[in-house]
């Protein structure tokens, strides 16, 4: 990993605390812990973990219930919670899920299964984060595509201005007609030039905002395509 990942573990057994701090320091990541779901939320404020690892069933406040709490919080409803559950909860497991749970650990558990699964959702987190930049960039490409083709309107309409104010000199009287002849000359080849380089860098937006819009069309929404994975991942 190019950085060290910032895991918070949520567990009222001292034991389960202590073990995977000494193993994922180990490890290389940066562990902090809490015993209950008030601490947590607490720590997630201070510690902005990569990763929260939590129980469930915990005095003062329910592992469910701390999910809500960070789901429903814009600063934290992106980091991923592992819950720890006992084996053959599916009905809560579910329910976790729809909560916004990434993944489960069942106890007793092993701890290579333990850091795979740690190890695939922090990818999967990342995976997400540079989707997510990406249409960001795709949304300021348009953006700024709209802005170049309403500036080029009004550019187009400068010139038509100009075009006025050459027509009105051309037709002041002689024998001022004949000393400005040059300049006129020279001032429509140039709207004419500028004409021609508008309206292939118009066409050209043009053409850059259709293939956006095609791309966009074929393109699974972030949210889609992060469940998607997430449920094929919890099939495998």
């Amino acid at each position: 990993m190019s950085s060290r990942k910032k895991i918070l573990i949520v567990d009222d057994e001292q034991l389960n605390l202590d073990f995977f701090d000494v193993m994922l320091s180990k490890l290389g990541f940066v562990v902090e812990k809490a015993q209950d779901g008030l601490e947590a939320l607490e720590k997630v404020k201070h510690f902005h973990p990569d990763l929260i690892m939590l129980d469930n069933i915990m005095p003062k406040m329910s592992g469910w219930d701390v999910t809500k709490t960070l789901k429903k919080d814009p600063k934290y409803r992106e980091i991923p919670i592992i819950m720890f559950s006992a084996l053959g909860d599916v009905k809560d497991k579910v329910e976790g899920f729809e909560l916004g749970v990434d993944d489960y650990i069942t106890k007793p558990f092993n701890f290579s299964e333990v850091l795979a699964r740690i190890r695939a959702v922090l990818r999967n987190r990342e995976l997400f984060g540079q989707i997510v930049h990406r249409e960001s960039r795709l949304n300021l490409a348009e953006a700024f595509g709209v802005s170049m083709k309403k500036a080029m309107g009004e550019f187009i309409g400068t010139i038509d201005e100009l075009d006025v104010a050459i027509n009105k000199i051309s037709s002041v009287p002689e024998p001022d007609k004949k000393s400005l002849s040059g300049q006129l000359g020279v001032i429509k080849e140039k709207t004419a030039e500028m004409r021609k380089y508008i309206a292939e860098l118009d066409a050209r937006v043009d053409r850059t905002i259709t293939e956006w819009q095609d791309l966009k069309k074929n393109e699974i929404e972030i949210k889609t395509l992060e469940n998607n994975i997430r449920k094929s991942l919890h099939q495998e």
